[in-house]
């Protein structure tokens, strides 16, 4: 469960918590022609959904997890932070409308990636930032953006997401997918998601489907 007092409340009384539903898993999409899967680790899921599927391109975002060693981890059990899973999207995206270079660059302006092991009033592994990659062209893009983003200053301290080979994605619960366009008026989601989203949409105006800009 996510480690503030505004989250607790707002996600048993709106969300239900799981209630049984912890084994309702959403599926996970095959890609179509020409697209390209992409993960990264932003924290909550609910806000990094959002905001990468209002990127040109973007096809689809899943929320789910990846990053440990528990094989199909329920949310519960990755918050608890013994799964070694860290909430994560992946994203479906078609490289001619957005390159990687871009998806990457969004997913930095897109949270936090100065803070270590925590997003703002979520506390835990579970919510540290990390851009997986599936080649080595991936993984130098990304070194490179965080490069660039650092000698910029545009965070007032270093970059700590964290550079992996991605390995295995696990989708979490339906009630999760969508979530901050279903739960609008959700206390958690207009404190915490909505500034995230709005960060991300003025850094990368250019980037953003019409009904965004």
């Amino acid at each position: 469960m996510k480690r503030s007092v505004l989250y607790i409340t707002c996600f048993l009384l709106l969300a239900g918590c799981a209630n049984g539903q912890s084994n309702n898993f959403a599926a996970l999409p095959q890609p179509k022609p020409g697209e390209m899967v992409a993960d990264f680790a932003a924290g909550c899921f609910w806000a990094s959904s959002e905001a990468m599927s209002e990127l040109k391109g973007v096809d689809k975002v899943v929320a789910g997890y990846a990053g440990g060693t528990a094989p199909h981890p329920t949310y519960e059990e990755v918050c608890s932070d013994n799964t070694g899973h860290a909430e994560t999207v992946q994203v479906y995206y078609d490289p001619k409308v957005i390159s990687y270079n871009k998806l990457v660059e969004a997913f930095f302006y897109a949270h936090n990636p100065t803070e270590l092991n925590y997003q703002g009033p979520d506390q835990g592994t579970s919510y540290r930032s990390i851009a997986f990659y599936r080649t080595p062209e991936e993984k130098a893009i990304i070194e490179n953006t965080i490069k660039s983003i650092n000698a910029s200053k545009y965070y007032g301290a270093p970059i700590v997401t964290q550079v992996v080979p991605f390995k295995e994605f696990f989708p979490a619960e339906k009630y999760h997918q969508n979530y901050y366009k279903l739960h609008p008026d959700n206390p958690y989601i207009q404190s915490v998601s909505v500034p995230k989203v709005e960060k991300m949409r003025a850094k990368e105006k250019s980037l953003l489907k019409p009904e965004f800009q």
